[in-house]
């Protein structure tokens, strides 16, 4: 049998304190994002502009030095060039006539290929064509061992051999090709290469070259046989730059050895490079700018994520007669804080997401145009996101601790 109830004491239960259920939680913290959806579209828009800068620069990157990285493996870092340097009194000097065949001779060396750019002889379309109106394209005499060197395709027709080699053929390359206008070689396809003195001889076009990343300087070449150079444009016999394509663990050494061998004499003439060096600096340059794209892109961020607060904060003083009926209703304090804070990761995570595939489908777009394998890191898009959370978390945070510390009653005088 119960004790019957005292003065002090009450029948009345204790009153749970008020509880703000997980699942709760998600309905109310986007009651304010439903109710203004221009404002809600227009606050994630300033976290995705930021994210999809981000990704977007980072997958663009990754895409393009893949492709770069790729073009050195398939190429491969064992190619050197020699070409002729200056004089100590600033004049270009000539590589020996001999040079090719003695670099041939060195232990290492598994193929050889000299050309010369002949000075002052230029290609045209017609012989109609004004002498300045060059487009930039040179004209070099070369061997057949050039293709197998450089490992280089020929888009259309065929490669010099030693057999056209002497006679009036030319093989394009291809800017060279595209700025002449010669795209297909149905039809028997002619060049004018004229000479200085206002002569000239025309030319059968026998192939086109496909692009070679490692020989830049060929693509805007006309090249032709060094009989052919010789019998009709003055060729004097010396080379102006020579490929070398040697053992790929014997590269370094015989790098050492190239300027002494191709000339003796004058050993500090000759300049040799490694053409794979000069991709792997575009790798590292293209890097560099990555992080001030990156730092563009954060400050993007920075901005949304004020943009976030600012809405928030308005969205306070908005709604103050909700926080105080939901208040007088038995909402803790921290539940106030919860569904503020809530409101701000929903619309930062909005922000987020979209920017994530904004920045994907851009990257894929550019790397499809630029003929790129599409690659987004996998940082990137976590990364993004997460990035994207914790700017709504800052961003909300004042505001939630303020839309807490209203008490009912002023709240609901206030509205």
């Amino acid at each position: 049998m119960s004790a019957p109830a005292g003065p002090g004491r009450s029948l009345r239960p204790k009153p749970r304190p008020a509880r703000l259920r997980l699942a709760d939680l998600l309905p109310v913290g986007t009651i304010g994002l439903r109710a203004r959806p221009t404002r809600t579209a227009l606050s994630a828009l300033g976290i995705a502009i930021g994210i999809a800068a981000i990704v977007a620069v980072l997958g663009i990157t990754r895409s393009s030095q893949a492709d770069l990285l790729a073009q050195i493996d398939r190429l491969g870092t064992n190619l050197l060039t020699v070409v002729n340097g200056q004089s100590l009194e600033g004049q270009e000097t000539e590589l020996p006539a001999q040079a090719a065949p003695m670099i041939g001779r060195v232990d290492g060396v598994a193929h050889v290929a000299p050309t010369a750019q002949l000075t002052g002889v230029a290609v045209y379309r017609t012989d109609k064509v004004p002498a300045y109106m060059s487009g930039g394209l040179s004209v070099r005499a070369c061997d057949p061992a050039l293709l197998s060197t450089l490992d280089v395709h020929v888009l259309r027709g065929a490669f010099l051999s030693p057999a056209t080699g002497g006679f009036a053929t030319v093989v394009l390359g291809y800017q060279a090709a595209r700025t002449l206008g010669i795209g297909r070689l149905d039809q028997p396809t002619q060049v004018w290469l004229a000479t200085p003195g206002g002569t000239g001889h025309w030319f059968t076009v026998a192939g086109i070259l496909a692009p070679v990343p490692l020989a830049a300087e060929l693509d805007r070449s006309a090249l032709v046989g060094f009989p052919a150079a010789t019998r009709l444009l003055g060729y004097d016999g010396h080379p102006s730059r020579i490929y070398v394509r040697t053992d790929t663990d014997r590269t370094v050494a015989v790098a050492a050895l190239l300027a002494r061998t191709a000339d003796p004499e004058h050993p500090e003439q000759v300049m040799a490079s490694r053409p794979s060096d000069a991709l792997t600096a575009r790798v590292a340059a293209k890097s560099a700018t990555t992080g001030l794209f990156l730092g563009l892109g954060a400050v993007a961020l920075l901005v949304g994520g004020i943009g976030i607060a600012n809405v928030m904060v308005i969205g306070v003083i908005e709604r103050r007669g909700e926080i105080g009926l939901r208040r007088a209703l038995g909402a803790a304090r921290r539940h106030v804080a919860a569904q503020f804070l809530a409101e701000s990761l929903l619309l930062a995570a909005a922000g987020g997401l979209t920017g994530v595939l904004a920045g994907v489908v851009t990257t894929a777009v550019v790397a499809r145009q630029q003929h790129f394998s599409v690659q987004v890191p996998a940082l990137a898009v976590w990364g993004g996101v997460a990035a994207a959370l914790v700017i709504g978390a800052v961003a909300g945070l004042y505001p939630a601790m303020r839309a807490a510390r209203l008490s009912p009653t002023e709240a609901l005088r206030a509205a």
